[in-house]
C-alpha cells in the first residue's frame, strides 16, 4: 500500500480537545483550589458572559435573565448586576423553588439585589418582553429531563421572540450525550466556560446551542491538561496534517489502487459516485466491479474508472488481488448477487471500507472482520449493527460509536450532524464539517470513495477515516456556500474534493 500522504510520526495530533461534565467539574474544582476567593471564578464567568452579550447584542436595552439555583444561576446574577450597572433595564426571573442554594450563588444574588435589582418568580402565562433572554437556569447541573414548572419555563425561553443567550449549556440539554432527555432551550448563542463540551457539537447539539464560543476564565492550562478529554475535534484547517504534498517523482501506482464493488440493478449510480470520489481524492487507479448493464453508462460518465462486469467468479478474485483497498456496499443490494460478492470480498480483500448494504449484510449475519476494516454507518445502520434502535444511537452518539468500534473491532465513522470517528479503545474524533444539505441519497457513497482513496494512499485506518470524513464534510460546505444547502447533490462535492485534497495548493 502506498505511503504518499501518510502522516509523519513526529507530528502532534491535530484539532482541539472536547470534554464531558465530569472532566469540567474536575477542572473547576482544581481551579477553585488555586483561588483564595471562592466567588472569583463565578465573577469571571459573569463578566465574560456580559462581555459576550455586549459584543453580539450591543443594542439590547431590556434584558431578561433566567437564573437557576446553582452556580450557573450565580453566573446569571453577576451578568444581571453588570448589565444593570451599565444602564440596561434588567429583570431577573427564577422558579419559585429555585432560590440560590450554593454560597457563591447566594452571594451573587445578594449583590444584585443590593445594587437595586429585583428577582421575580416565573408565572405560567409566559415571559415578559425583552431584547435579550439570558439562560442561566441549569447548565450542566441538570442530569434528568425537566418536568413541571421547570419544563414550562424552558419551553417559554425557547418560544421567546427575543434572541436567547445560554451560559455554558442550554438548560435541559445533555452536553455529554448530544441530546435532550426532555424540554431543552434552543439558544442563538452559547458561551461555554473552562473547556468545550463534547455534546454541544454532535447530534442535536448545534440546534440547541446555536453559535458556540468559549472562555477559559483565566484558569491555568495545567488544570485542563490534567483532565481526561472525551473526544478530539478537527476542522478543515486540520486537513494538511494528513494530506502531505506528493514527491515530484510520484507515479500512479504510488497513489494506490481502489476497487469499488456494488451497483445492483437500479443502483448503478451509487458505485459510480464512490469511484468518482476516489479518483477526485487522489487514488492512482480505480476499478469498479458491478453489473454488466452499468458498464457503458459508467464509462460514459467516468472514463478514468476501469469497469468490469462480475458475478461471484474468478474475475472478481483477480480484481481483489490487484487492489490495495476494496470499497464494498454502494448500491450493493441484499440479493443473491450481493451475498456472493460480499462473501468473496470479505474473505480476500487486503483492506476494507464497508458501507450501505454491506453493513446491513454484516448486521444480519455477524462475522469477524479483517484487522483495520472501516465501517461507515448512518444512525439507522449503526442501530442494526448494535441491535438497538436509531433513537438509542442518537440519544448518545459518543457511546454508540465507541460501542460499534469495540463490537466489530473496526474503525467506525458514525455519520450525521457532528460525525464521530472511533477506533477500538481510542479516544473518538469529532468532525466539525458538513451541513444539512448533505442529507441526501448518494452522499454516503461519496464518503466511501474518499476514505478508500486515502487508505489506498497510505493512511492508516483511523487516519483515513478521520481525514476522509473531514475532507468529505468540508467539500460539502464549499459546495453549499456556492449555491445553498437545499438541492445539494453528491456530484457537487467532486470539484471541492480535489481542491481540498491539495491543501498546499489552496493556501
Amino acid at each position: 500500500m502506498s505511503a504518499s500522504c501518510a502522516t509523519p510520526p513526529a507530528l502532534a495530533a491535530p484539532g482541539t480537545l472536547l470534554y464531558d461534565a465530569a472532566a469540567l467539574r474536575a477542572i473547576e474544582a482544581a481551579a477553585l483550589a488555586d483561588i483564595d476567593d471562592p466567588g472569583a471564578l463565578m465573577a469571571r464567568a459573569g463578566q465574560a458572559a456580559w462581555r459576550c452579550a455586549l459584543a453580539h447584542w450591543p443594542h439590547a436595552q431590556r434584558l431578561l435573565v433566567i437564573c437557576g439555583p446553582g452556580n450557573n444561576g450565580g453566573d446569571g446574577y453577576v451578568l444581571a448586576r453588570l448589565a444593570m450597572e451599565s444602564g440596561r433595564a434588567v429583570q431577573v426571573m427564577r422558579l419559585a423553588a429555585d432560590a440560590p442554594r450554593t454560597p457563591t450563588a447566594q452571594a451573587a444574588c445578594a449583590a444584585f439585589v443590593a445594587a437595586g435589582g429585583e428577582v421575580t418568580v416565573f408565572e405560567t402565562d409566559g415571559l415578559p418582553q425583552a431584547d435579550l433572554v439570558v439562560d442561566a437556569l441549569y447548565g450542566i447541573g441538570l442530569s434528568r429531563a425537566a418536568e413541571g414548572e421547570a419544563a414550562r419555563l424552558i419551553d417559554a425561553i425557547s418560544a421567546s421572540d427575543a434572541p436567547v443567550f445560554a451560559l455554558d449549556v442550554p438548560s435541559g440539554f445533555d452536553a455529554d450525550r448530544g441530546s435532550a432527555p426532555g424540554p431543552a432551550v434552543h439558544a442563538n448563542r452559547t458561551l461555554q466556560f473552562l473547556a468545550a463540551h463534547v455534546g454541544l457539537q454532535t447530534g442535536d447539539g448545534s440546534d440547541h446551542a446555536g453559535v458556540l464560543a468559549l472562555d477559559v476564565l483565566g484558569v491555568d492550562t495545567r488544570h485542563v491538561a490534567a483532565a481526561t478529554p472525551a473526544a478530539r475535534r478537527v476542522d478543515v484547517a486540520d486537513l494538511a496534517h494528513w494530506l502531505r504534498p506528493r514527491a515530484r517523482n510520484s507515479h500512479k501506482g504510488a497513489s494506490g489502487r481502489v476497487l469499488c464493488v456494488g451497483g445492483e440493478h437500479g443502483f448503478g449510480g451509487a458505485v459510480l459516485l464512490a469511484a468518482e470520489a476516489a479518483l477526485r481524492s487522489g487514488a492512482g487507479l480505480v476499478n469498479v466491479a458491478t453489473r454488466e448493464a452499468h458498464i457503458a453508462p459508467l464509462l460514459a460518465r467516468c472514463p478514468e474508472a476501469m469497469a468490469s462486469a462480475v458475478g461471484t467468479d474468478a474475475a472478481l478474485a483477480g480484481l481483489i488481488g490487484s487492489a490495495d483497498v476494496v470499497a464494498l456496499g454502494p448500491g450493493l443490494g441484499r440479493g443473491a448477487w450481493a451475498h456472493g460478492l460480499y462473501a468473496d470480498v470479505l474473505d480476500a480483500a487486503p483492506a476494507l471500507v464497508l458501507d450501505a448494504d454491506a453493513l446491513n449484510l454484516l448486521a444480519g449475519a455477524p462475522r469477524a472482520l479483517p484487522e483495520g476494516t472501516i465501517l461507515t454507518p448512518h444512525p439507522g445502520e449503526a442501530a442494526r449493527l448494535l441491535d438497538c434502535t436509531t433513537a438509542e444511537v442518537q440519544r448518545d452518539r459518543l457511546s454508540a460509536v465507541r460501542a460499534l468500534a469495540a463490537r466489530w473491532s473496526a474503525v467506525v465513522v458514525l455519520k450525521g450532524a457532528g460525525t464521530l470517528v472511533a477506533a477500538p479503545g481510542a479516544m473518538p474524533w469529532l468532525v466539525a464539517a458538513g451541513n444539512p444539505g448533505m442529507a441526501t441519497g448518494g452522499m454516503g457513497d461519496v464518503l466511501t470513495g474518499v476514505i478508500a482513496a486515502l487508505r489506498a494512499q497510505g493512511l492508516a485506518p483511523e487516519a483515513a477515516a478521520v481525514c476522509g470524513a473531514l475532507l468529505h464534510g468540508a467539500a460539502g460546505d464549499i459546495a453549499a456556500r456556492a449555491g445553498g444547502e437545499r438541492g445539494l447533490r453528491p456530484t457537487d462535492l467532486l470539484p471541492a474534493l480535489r481542491l481540498l485534497a491539495n491543501p498546499e495548493a489552496s493556501r
